[in-house]
């Protein structure tokens, strides 16, 4: 254990480093000053602790028992409340709003379980919440997929990394959120993907996904000093990916100490033509350590970790990623008082990134750095008022730092002499209040009401073309080419740049569940989201510059627009649910949605490329839009006996339609009708999956993006894992058939001329190893 953390412990600090770690230190102990936890009235349910063989045994798997993902809890429970910790998967510390309304019937909750029998197929967190009906990924870099829940992306989707709120530091948003987490390092992932309640989202509007590390392991009593861990190894055959992962934790009864590691790299994959698909390569590798304290039913948990990607190659990309270094350092706080429950965190996060060329892209050097920083905190409590009426309060503040800058390339006339100021000490800082109220009228019925403030301040400093003094660049024999960058720099630093945006949100759902076999959930929501600081403060107007900014993949170029508006949404859904009762024989579950959207966040072009044909620049503009669609899911148990185990089928599907209300032109990247069933098996320690995933032809596309239509597909995938004492192996082949396709939301392959879709990957056979200790 302690080779294990000894690098690092014992690296040298840097002032940097030290300053942080104070600040994170004093926020959570002003948390905890607040008061003196009352153990006599309530208690935190102790957090699991998972044994090792050379412990006591632990509780075996009963045949036929469900997997770990759960479609909308049971009558609104948590993941903690209805995965099993005997069968290895820990569940997360349990907070606030981990019951009743406050877990829709729209949520998906995936549990460790499923988590680790994916992870020799995907080293991309994003690809995890596919599971969730209504969710579909923006394809990116190898572990950078962009979560879509109905038909919302990227920024729309709140997404709170172990209740971090973590912005792309990147003008192509190389570096979202989920990129910061390997599927090793989790255990949880909560996905809303319908009405989501304020006290667990704010500045979104699609959804919200929480994703919680591996929670901390305590001795048990009497057991002194528990020493445990594993380490695993995958290997895949398409792109010759191969990983390993590590835990470690050595603790008492009352404090524990934890490290979970990942490393992954592979190369380019191959298409199903078996043609080598450019820009896909990738390498990376994240480590953390985590120190927890409990004290009867109160925990304290100080998590720090780093991330290290030397490269990722990006298909739909002009740039790849050559370097993203970041580190973090997180804080929780989750007690009992005589009021109710309080559940407080901190965090800071600094990240250094790098974009330029990989090997398969042009020649050259074309540098742009990128430096972020998100500090913030949050503040939640839950006041039981009676026996029937819960109250939920928060406060929360996010604080955004950005500085995107391209340093001068030598030798060039275009990208000289000066350095490039694309983003100058931009900041967005965000101070959200909220207040919801649960009752259960009855024991059928109940219902939550929510309201929320969030106060967004910006403002960035002044920018700088590469060239300052000339308006036009001289090319030599060529003559002089316009640079409308000095012009355009000029204007952006002489107009007013500071922004405060006052948005409010309110949600209202009320479930009725009259037996065990049927529930109804009606919810409305009015959800609100700033621009992002690209949205607002990207100025470039030339060419070059503008083709740098973009998170879509489809290769145009953009400009921002200082005076965006917020989005607004207002989204109705209901959703209805059947089952055969509390044994969950079969499960259907149905959720049709509409959302109307004032001043959403789209585009409204401004030109054609001189110099690249089908390319046109594009600036954030406001239009309203509406968006509709359906999310199915189900479940059936065809047999269960213990001599030949259980046969079951589950399936998701979903379809979403979204459209420029002022112009009727589709939105861009909406996903067609998909699905994926799977009949699974289960008998002792051995689990089968045969899985269809089933894509239609998309042929509503954004046509002033030249968004392109891509054709139906089908794949097959296989898995198998089996599970014995201290050893499990996942074998799998992944797209059978080695079927050619095109992802409907891969976007456009950089090195295709003319302009075509990204291919999506070909057959890959899968196979992963783990040890415990």
């Amino acid at each position: 254990m302690y080779a294990l953390l000894r690098p690092l412990v014992s690296a040298r600090p840097n002032p940097v480093s030290i300053r942080a770690a104070a600040l994170g230190a004093v926020s959570v102990l002003a948390l905890c000053a607040m008061g003196s936890p009352s153990h006599a009235q309530q208690t935190l349910p102790e957090v699991t602790v998972q044994q090792s063989a050379a412990g006591k045994a632990k509780k075996a798997k009963k045949p036929g028992q469900p997997s770990s993902v759960s479609q909308g809890a049971e009558q609104g429970q948590s993941e903690a409340d209805v995965v099993d910790g005997g069968d290895g998967s820990l569940p997360p510390i349990v907070g606030v709003g981990a019951t009743g309304l406050a877990v829709p019937s729209t949520t998906t909750q995936i549990g460790r379980q499923e988590i680790q029998s994916k992870i020799p197929q995907t080293s991309d967190t994003a690809e995890l919440l596919r599971e969730a009906p209504g969710v579909s990924i923006f394809k990116a870099g190898g572990v950078s997929g962009l979560p879509v829940i109905n038909g919302l992306n990227d920024d729309r989707v709140k997404v709170l990394l172990n209740g971090m709120v973590v912005s792309s530091a990147c003008a192509n948003h190389m570096n979202p959120p989920l990129s910061y987490a390997d599927p090793a390092q989790i255990a949880y992932i909560e996905v809303l993907s319908g009405v989501t309640p304020v006290s667990k989202g704010g500045d979104s509007l699609g959804g919200t996904v929480i994703v919680e590390s591996l929670p901390p392991h305590f001795a048990g009593v009497g057991e002194g000093v528990h020493t445990a861990g594993s380490i695993s190894a995958f290997y895949r055959s398409n792109g010759n990916g191969v990983g390993t992962s590590a835990t470690a934790h050595a603790a008492s009864n009352n404090v524990s100490v934890n490290y979970a590691g990942a490393w992954v790299r592979s190369d380019n994959y191959e298409d199903g033509h078996g043609v080598e698909v450019l820009s896909s390569e990738y390498e990376a590798q994240n480590h953390s350590v985590q120190l927890a304290v409990r004290n009867g039913g109160d925990l304290f948990v100080v998590q720090g970790g780093i991330q290290y990607i030397p490269y990722q190659g990006y298909v739909n990309q002009y740039m790849d990623m050559v370097e993203n270094k970041a580190w973090f350092l997180n804080t929780r706080y989750v007690a009992n008082f005589g009021w109710g429950k309080l559940d407080a965190r901190a965090f800071y996060q600094n990240t250094k990134h790098e974009m330029n060329f990989l090997a398969d892209k042009q020649p050259g050097e074309m540098p742009m750095l990128t430096e972020g920083q998100d500090a913030g905190y949050s503040v939640k409590a839950e006041i039981p008022l009676s026996g029937r009426d819960l109250l939920r309060i928060g406060n929360e503040f996010h604080h955004q730092r950005l500085d995107d800058w391209w340093p001068p390339v030598a030798g060039t006339m275009m990208m000289a002499p000066d350095t490039y100021l694309n983003i100058n000490d931009g900041t967005r800082q965000r101070l959200g209040t909220f207040v919801e109220w649960e009752r259960k009228w009855t024991n059928a019925w109940s219902t939550l009401l929510g309201v929320r403030n969030d106060m967004v301040w910006m403002d960035t400093g002044d920018v700088a073309p590469y060239n300052t003094a000339n308006p036009c660049i001289p090319m030599g024999m060529m003559g002089c080419m316009n640079n409308p960058d000095a012009q355009a720099a000029l204007d952006f630093n002489a107009r007013d740049r500071s922004r405060t945006d006052t948005n409010f949100d309110v949600t209202a759902l009320a479930r009725y569940a009259p037996s065990a076999s049927e529930s109804y959930e009606f919810g409305y929501a009015r959800k609100t989201r700033s621009p992002n600081l690209y949205e607002r403060y990207a100025w470039g107007r030339g060419e070059m510059a503008m083709s740098m900014i973009g998170w879509f993949g489809d290769l145009n170029g953009y400009v921002g627009d200082p005076d965006l508006d917020p989005e607004v949404a207002h989204t109705v859904s209901f959703t209805t649910g059947w089952s055969s009762g509390a044994r969950k024989d079969w499960e259907f579950k149905a959720t049709p949605y509409y959302t109307y959207v004032e001043d959403y966040i789209g585009v409204r072009k401004i030109g054609d490329s001189m110099m690249m044909p089908d390319v046109v620049y594009l600036q954030f503009a406001n239009h309203d839009a509406e968006l509709y669609g359906i999310n199915l899911s189900g479940s059936l148990l065809l047999a269960d006996s213990s001599q030949f185990g259980r046969f079951a089928l589950t399936g998701v599907a979903g379809y979403v339609h979204g459209e420029n209300a002022d112009t009727g032109i589709s939105l861009y990247h909406m996903m067609p009708w998909n699905g994926r069933l799977a009949l699974t098996h289960t008998l002792g320690g051995w689990t089968n999956s045969v899985e269809i995933y089933a894509v239609a032809g998309k042929h509503n596309v954004d046509t002033v993006r030249n968004e392109m239509e891509t054709g139906g597909y089908a794949l097959l995938n296989l898995a198998t894992s089996y599970e014995w004492q201290n050893v499990r192996v996942d074998l799998g082949i992944k797209n059978v058939f080695d079927t050619y396709f095109e992802d409907p939301l891969a976007g456009h392959y950089y090195f295709a001329s003319p302009r075509d879709n990204v291919p999506g990957e070909g057959r890959s056979f899968n196979a992963g190893l783990t040890l415990k200790f």
